[in-house]
């Protein structure tokens, strides 16, 4: 079993900065995929980052590219988001995610499915 839990939410105002954590638990994270993943109220759950374990490759949705960025930090078993200049529309609930196995090609890395441990999530409120 995988515990995941994310810390770091709060509210901001536009323009600002936030940098969201993951801190994994129980079983290491290995080598799985890592992804960040938000939901709006009423809006189904979407792609917001991911990030191997082995090499760090990462991986940005197109609304969150050249402002987010998702890193790792082995040691911790811990992943991050920063994200910087948020706008209103960034507000949703983050979640962070452990792919089901080692490699997925990465148009996978956007689905739901591809995760099978979710953290609870942290509220991010960025007001105008």
């Amino acid at each position: 079993q995988v515990q995941l839990v994310e810390s770091g939410g709060g509210l901001v105002q536009a323009g600002g900065s936030l940098r969201v954590s993951c801190a994994a638990s129980g079983r290491s994270l290995g080598n799985y995929p890592m992804g960040w993943f938000r939901q709006a109220p009423g809006k189904e759950r979407e792609f917001v980052a991911a990030i191997f374990w082995s090499g760090g490759s990462t991986y940005y949705a197109d609304s969150v590219k050249g402002r987010f960025t998702i890193s790792r930090d082995n040691a911790k078993n811990t992943v991050y988001l920063q994200m910087n200049s948020l706008k209103p529309e960034d507000t949703a609930v983050y979640y962070c995610a452990r792919a089901r196995g080692t490699y997925y090609p990465p148009p996978s890395l956007v689905r739901v499915s591809t995760y099978d441990y979710w953290g609870q999530g942290t509220q991010v409120t960025v007001s105008s």
